[in-house]
């Protein structure tokens, strides 16, 4: 409805142009909002004030003859401006009645759209280096990329979800020595941990399983054959630990890319060749740097070090052009850390040296999270027992809860995760709230199936009540939210829009008796079950994107 009330301005004001009744001037957004008063209609456009200036008239002027353009019919009942210059619109309620059908029809695919038309992107989150176990840190980046996901998909995109899995390297060599070390301590050798190698105790323990299921069969070989295939089995241990820590967040990838693949393929040299080839290559102190300044850049990057080895930035430009050429995605959405923000230009200067539009690659930077309970900050402290590992933060508060708190934050601000407040059975916990709203849903549908209440055949014009309109207009920003989401790149719209959906919901319920004893009010009562059965749809639907469940019975 939202682009149907844009269309209608837009239409109504160049009929207005074109009858010389209001001057030319650029228009490039209708500006359709919904306002927070009821009183002001279900949408409303401050197009005319942004006019003004352009047009030399008054704002108000403005909307009255865009307003004069714009028909009323079976669904927008009314138009009308108000001071200084906005134009407003109210639906009406007999259609808005009729929209429970709509959702209901819809079912699950309530809220999905072909705004993305089917462009290929690709969301690439959480890529931790394979060298040590996933943390709570990392956990915010996988939430926030599995969500943004989810509804870029609802969208309309073709969404693939990546790990790039950083398996080449001088940190994977320095893993596979440490490995090797521990490996050959199992057996009593005085084997040395390299400077720069793992010194956490879960090497040890990686060790010790390796010992366990291949025995000594390692110990006759050469130091860097032996160090080779015990960094093999220990790169592949460590991919699994971290797919099964991200599976119990519900965290799932269509794809686990290899960075040894782009040096196998030939990947990298196509892409340095054409850095080389485009004049973005420059060799000095015994390396070589991508010349990034002549692309606005602040400074030029080393792509090879002086002793001949690549940097990361050197594999990241491959990677990019895998993504871009070989892969041919229309857009590439990276979610790092908020460490990673001067890696950000240097990125995009290289996607356009590379000969793609940097606009077509995305960076969301997510900030880190602290955890509290009550009043009390926990410190990451594994001595002291406190929560350091995924699978303890699962354990304490619950899956759902994990996923709606760090979703529920823009990306780029710090937040705190209340331990106490993820696990309370009460209103205050949004988790609970909203899930209590579908819940009771399910518990309305069993009264009425005890009484054997048929309701599919429901007089929908019943629904006049302000509590009933006001849960239908709540449910019909799905959809747009939705598409407003895919384009802001702002998933965390979602969990406060669920839980603004759960209020109406429960206001609804406190306001209108469901399943009503009073004689007479029969045809009501199927009229309102009707409408719950569409919320019950719409808050399944909200908890499906955020991958959160929908009990029945709490």
């Amino acid at each position: 409805m939202r682009i149907r009330v844009s269309e209608l301005v837009l239409k109504a004001l160049r009929e207005a142009q074109s009858k010389g009744e209001l001057p030319d001037a650029e228009v490039d957004d209708p500006a359709i909002e919904r306002p927070n008063n009821v009183e002001n209609g279900d949408f409303s456009c401050s197009l005319p004030l942004k006019l003004a200036r352009a047009m030399r008239m008054n704002p108000l002027a403005i909307a009255d003859k865009i307003a004069e353009g714009i028909p009323t019919d079976h669904a927008l009942e009314r138009v009308w401006t108000a001071r200084p210059g906005f134009i407003n619109f109210a639906l009406s309620q007999t259609w808005l009645a009729q929209q429970v059908d709509v959702m209901i029809e819809a079912g699950n695919t309530f809220g999905r759209g072909n705004f993305g038309q089917d462009q290929r992107v690709q969301v690439e989150f959480v890529s931790v280096n394979p060298t040590g176990p996933l943390h709570v840190g990392h956990v915010r980046g996988a939430v926030i990329g599995s969500a943004l996901a989810n509804i870029m998909e609802a969208a309309g995109y073709d969404v693939q979800r990546e790990y790039y899995v950083n398996d080449a390297g001088n940190q994977m060599e320095l893993f596979y020595k440490t490995l090797h070390a521990r490996y050959l301590q199992q057996f009593g050798h005085d084997a040395q941990i390299p400077e720069d190698g793992y010194q956490g105790d879960y090497m040890i323990d990686l060790a010790a399983s390796i010992k366990e299921q291949e025995g000594e069969r390692f110990l006759g070989l050469e130091p860097h054959e032996s160090a080779r295939q015990i960094g093999a089995i220990g790169l592949q241990r460590m991919v699994d630990n971290i797919r099964q820590r991200l599976g119990r967040m519900r965290v799932e990838y269509d794809e686990w890319f290899s960075e040894e693949s782009l040096f196998d393929s030939g990947t990298y040299d196509s892409a340095i060749k054409i850095i080389q080839d485009g004049g973005y290559w420059e060799e000095r102190e015994g390396a070589k740097w991508f010349t990034s300044s002549t692309l606005g850049e602040d400074k030029d990057n080393v792509i090879i070090r002086s002793n001949g080895s690549h940097t990361y930035f050197a594999s990241d430009i491959a990677y990019h052009y895998d993504k871009f050429n070989n892969r041919e995605f229309d857009r590439v959405i990276n979610i790092w850390g908020a460490d990673h923000q001067g890696h950000v230009n240097r990125m995009k200067t290289a996607v356009q040296a590379l000969g793609f539009d940097p606009n077509r690659l995305e960076m969301m930077l997510y900030q880190m999270v602290s955890f509290k309970r009550g009043d009390e900050l926990v410190r990451a402290s594994k001595r002291a027992g406190n929560i350091i590992t995924i699978d303890e933060l699962v354990d304490e508060v619950g899956v759902d809860a994990c996923r709606y708190f760090f979703q529920s934050r823009a990306a780029e601000t710090q937040m705190e995760f209340d331990l106490e407040l993820a696990k309370e059975q009460s209103n205050e916990n949004p988790v609970f709230y909203i899930q209590y709203a579908h819940a009771r849903t399910a518990q309305i549908f069993k009264l009425a199936e005890e009484r054997e209440i048929e309701f599919a055949d429901a007089d929908l014009s019943l629904l006049t009540h302000e509590a009933e309109l006001a849960l239908i207009r709540k449910m019909m920003e799905l959809p747009e939210l939705v598409e407003t989401m895919a384009s802001t790149l702002e998933p965390h719209h979602l969990p406060h829009y669920a839980q603004e959906l759960a209020t109406a919901f429960h206001w609804f319920y406190q306001q209108c008796r469901v399943v009503s004893n009073v004689e007479g009010d029969e045809q009501l009562t199927k009229a309102r079950l009707r409408l719950c059965q569409a919320t019950k749809g719409v808050l399944a639907n909200c908890l499906g994107l955020m991958s959160m469940s929908a009990p029945e019975h709490m």
